[in-house]
């Protein structure tokens, strides 16, 4: 679908790399804290003067993701680095594991905060000048969302980082956590210039479309480190959600 032009043993390789790159995350976070010391010599970053900038302004930055390489360690180096953050998650219903993935990030000095928790309790991370990060590149069809393009279908995606941003004035900083041969790379991007005409269901999609193919431009790059198993496109324009 997202690659009609490769052949069938170019895409069986990219599957084969994408449950590499599950193992190498799993591992990652198994053996954290030997991982935690020796980040600052295995990571480079681009583009970290548009958090500053952002904090800076006092009104918190919103980080946007995917699951993508070690999305995990992402926003752990940011914790680390200095930035106070928290991370919007998925209640996962297996309590123990959803416990271990607490603790994971609570040793990355990340707060966990759930996407069913009050919105209020959200925006209170952003008025208190805190990294917010979110991973809202699933078909999710509890949250609310809107169709935009991605690999040229139309994509269920959630709007909560334009609707916080909106809300909060926070900016808008998609980010991407690269990983190669043992090595690390954070690639931070401008803030999404938010457009606002006062149509606001028109600038929901408008907005959210900007940093979709942000995502999609990072994937088609390094297809073998995103979720190519979740059914990105399970939903419909014609599904009433």
């Amino acid at each position: 679908m997202a690659f009609p032009e490769l052949s069938q043993k170019e895409l069986e390789s990219i599957g084969e790399r994408v449950f590499e790159n599950y193992g190498h995350t799993i591992a990652e976070l198994g053996l954290l804290d030997k991982l935690i010391p020796r980040l600052k010599d295995r990571l480079t970053v681009t583009g970290r003067e548009h958090f500053d900038a952002g904090i800076a302004k006092g009104k918190g930055v919103i980080a946007v993701t995917a699951h993508f390489a070690n999305w995990e360690l992402l926003g752990g180096w940011l914790a680390l680095s200095g930035y106070p953050g928290s991370v919007v998650a998925r209640r996962i219903y297996y309590e123990p594991y959803d416990r271990a993935l607490v603790d994971v990030r609570a040793k990355m000095r990340l707060e966990t905060l759930y996407r069913d928790d009050s919105p209020r309790r959200i925006l209170r991370a952003l008025r208190d000048n805190r990294v917010l990060g979110i991973v809202p590149d699933q078909d999710v069809d509890t949250v609310d969302g809107v169709f935009v393009d991605f690999f040229g279908r139309p994509a269920f995606t959630p709007i909560a980082p334009v609707r916080f941003a909106m809300a909060s004035g926070a900016p808008l900083v998609p980010c991407f956590l690269i990983r190669e041969n043992g090595r690390y790379h954070i690639a931070i991007e401008p803030p999404i210039q938010l457009i606002e005409t006062g149509d606001r269901e028109k600038d929901l999609v408008t907005n959210t479309q900007k940093w979709v193919s942000l995502q999609e431009k990072y994937i088609r790059q390094y297809p073998h480190l995103w979720v190519w198993n979740h059914k990105r496109w399970k939903s419909s324009p014609k599904t009433p959600q």
